[in-house]
C-alpha cells in the first residue's frame, strides 16, 4: 500500500491534527537522518576499502618491478617479501612469491600460519594492474583482504611469478563495527527527538488554532456582535476568522430580522384579534336584535379573511424559501396577462379617478398564476400610492440581452430613499403606506421579490418623492429560459 494510500485510511484520517503533524515532521527528520548516517557509513566503508586496496595494488606493483628489473635485486625482494611486513607497526601485511608451479619461493614470516595459498583468489594476469581485493575471515574470527597477481621476470627462461598480498584489516571492521553501533544510537535517539520535537512544534503551532476556537465558544446568541477578526491571527487563520466574523455578519442580520419579523407577526396578529375580541365582548354585553348580530358576524368575517391572507401569504414565502422549490414555467404572453390583471382593477382605478395605461408586448418563461400575482401586488400598490388624477403605466420591452423587462410606474407621492433599501422587506411599511392602507399586512412587496427568485430574475425599484415610484422586473425571455433548463 502507497504511502498516499496510508494517508487516506479512516483510522489516519480521524488522527488529531497534532498527532497528524508529529507523525510527519517525525517521519520527514527520521527519514533525513536515516539517509544521512546511511551515506556516512557508506562513505567511511568505501574510503577504507580504497586506500586497503590501494595498499594492496602498489605493493604488487613494487614487486613486479623489483622481479622485472634484473638479476641483482634478490636482496631487495627479499626485504620487500621477508623485513619490510614483518617490522610494519602501524600496518599489519604479508606477501608470498610462488613459482609457476604453485610452490612457495619467498613469504613473510608467520604468513602460511595466517593465510593458506588456496585461501588467495585466481590471480590477474601480468599486464592488468589490481584494483579490488577478496575479503577473507581467518578461523580465528580476523578480517583479511586478498590480492593475488601474476608478475613477469626479466630473466630467459624463467616463467611468470605469482604475487600473493594479504592485509589485516581488523581493525578497520572493528573501526566500521563501532560506528555503525554509533550510528544506530544517533538514530534511535533522533527519533525520540524527533517526535518530541515534532509534538511540542505541533502544540506550538496549533495554538492560535485553539485560541481561534476558545473565542468561537463563546460566542453565543447573546453575542452575535462581537467580532474575532480584529486580533493580530497567523496568516492562515486570519481569512478563517474574517471568514467567521462575515458568517457571524449574517447571523446577526438573521437574528435581527427574525426578531423583527416576530414582532410584526404578533403586531400583524394581534390586531384583527383584538378587534374580534373586542366586537364578540361589545355583542355580548347586552342582548342585540338579530340585525346587530348579523353585523357583529360580518364584520367578524372580514376580520378572519384578513387572517387567512395574511396565512396564505406567510405559507407562500416560507414555501418560497425552501431549497426544492419549483414552479411550472410555460411561454407566457405579458401583454395578455397583464391586460387581464388590469381589467381586474379597472373599477378600482375608475372609483379612485387614475388611469391606468399599458404598453409594449413580449413572450416570456413564467407561471402564469404567480405572474399575474406579481403584476397585482405592484398595480394594487401603485393604485393606493397615485392620487386622484394621476396615472399609473405598465410597460413591457424586449432587451438587447434577450431579457424581458416589465415597469410599473405611478405618479404618487414617492418613497424616500432611506426606505428604498427595506421596502421588499416582509411586514415593512412606509409610513405614509400605515395611513394609507391601515389592512395592509406587508407583505405584497416580498411576496414579489420572492417569485421572481423562483423565476430566476430581479426586481429594484426607484423613487422620487412627489413625483412617483418605478417598479421594473426583468425575466429571461422564453428563447434563452427554455435553452437553459436544457
Amino acid at each position: 500500500m502507497s504511502s498516499k494510500n496510508a494517508l487516506n485510511r479512516p483510522l489516519f484520517r480521524s488522527w488529531s491534527i497534532a498527532r497528524r503533524l508529529t507523525l510527519l515532521y517525525a517521519g520527514s527528520s527520521v527519514l533525513m537522518l536515516v539517509l544521512a548516517t546511511t551515506y556516512l557509513y557508506w562513505s567511511l566503508v568505501e574510503n577504507l576499502t580504497r586506500e586497503d586496496n590501494a595498499f594492496l595494488a602498489n605493493e604488487i606493483q613494487e614487486c613486479r618491478r623489483l622481479l622485472n628489473q634484473n638479476t641483482n635485486n634478490e636482496d631487495l625482494l627479499a626485504y620487500e617479501i621477508h623485513i619490510e611486513p614483518a617490522a610494519s607497526k602501524f600496518i599489519k601485511y604479508y606477501v608470498r612469491l610462488l613459482d609457476d608451479r604453485g610452490r612457495i619461493l619467498l613469504e613473510t614470516p608467520r604468513m602460511a600460519d595466517v593465510v593458506a595459498v588456496s585461501s588467495f583468489p585466481a590471480a590477474i594476469a601480468t599486464t592488468e594492474i589490481p584494483m579490488r581485493g577478496t575479503f577473507w575471515k581467518s578461523g580465528a574470527g580476523d578480517w583479511y583482504l586478498l590480492m593475488s597477481a601474476r608478475a613477469e621476470v626479466n630473466i630467459e627462461g624463467r616463467a611468470p611469478r605469482t604475487l600473493h598480498v594479504a592485509l589485516d584489516v581488523s581493525m578497520d571492521e572493528a573501526l566500521i563495527a563501532s560506528y555503525r553501533r554509533t550510528l544506530l544510537v544517533v538514530v534511535a535517539l533522533g527519533i525520540l527527538f524527533s517526535c518530541a520535537a515534532g509534538f511540542f512544534v505541533a502544540r506550538k503551532g496549533l495554538q492560535p488554532l485553539k485560541e481561534i476556537t476558545k473565542a468561537t465558544d463563546s460566542i453565543s446568541a447573546s453575542q452575535l456582535h462581537e467580532r474575532i477578526a480584529a486580533k493580530a491571527w497567523p496568516e492562515e487563520l486570519a481569512s478563517l476568522a474574517r471568514s467567521f466574523d462575515q458568517m457571524l455578519d449574517r447571523l446577526e442580520n438573521s437574528f435581527s430580522r427574525l426578531s423583527q419579523f416576530s414582532a410584526d407577526l404578533a403586531h400583524e396578529l394581534r390586531t384583527p384579534i383584538n378587534n374580534l375580541r373586542g366586537e364578540a365582548g361589545v355583542a355580548l354585553s347586552q342582548a342585540r336584535t338579530p340585525e346587530e348580530y348579523r353585523r357583529t358576524l360580518e364584520s367578524s368575517l372580514e376580520e378572519y379573511a384578513r387572517l387567512s391572507r395574511l396565512i396564505d401569504n406567510l405559507l407562500f414565502l416560507a414555501r418560497a424559501d425552501g431549497p426544492i422549490t419549483s414552479i411550472a414555467r410555460t411561454a407566457c404572453d405579458a401583454r395578455k396577462a397583464i391586460e387581464v390583471v388590469r381589467e381586474f382593477y379597472q373599477a378600482l382605478a375608475e372609483d379612485r379617478g387614475v388611469e391606468v395605461i399599458c404598453g409594449g408586448e413580449a413572450t416570456l418563461e413564467a407561471d402564469p398564476v404567480l405572474f399575474r400575482q406579481v403584476i397585482s401586488n405592484l398595480l394594487s400598490n401603485a393604485l393606493n400610492c397615485t392620487a386622484r388624477g394621476g396615472k399609473v403605466s405598465i410597460s413591457v420591452q424586449r432587451q438587447d440581452d434577450r431579457t424581458v423587462e416589465i415597469s410599473v410606474s405611478d405618479t404618487g407621492c414617492g418613497i424616500p430613499a432611506e426606505h428604498l433599501g427595506k421596502i421588499f422587506e416582509r411586514f415593512y411599511r412606509v409610513g405614509q403606506a400605515r395611513s394609507q392602507q391601515p389592512n395592509a399586512s406587508g407583505l405584497g412587496l416580498a411576496i414579489v421579490k420572492s417569485i421572481m427568485a423562483l423565476h430566476g430574475g430581479t426586481v429594484s425599484v426607484q423613487s422620487e418623492l412627489g413625483k412617483g415610484s418605478t417598479f421594473t422586473l426583468k425575466f429571461a425571455s422564453a428563447g434563452v429560459s427554455a435553452a437553459a433548463r436544457r
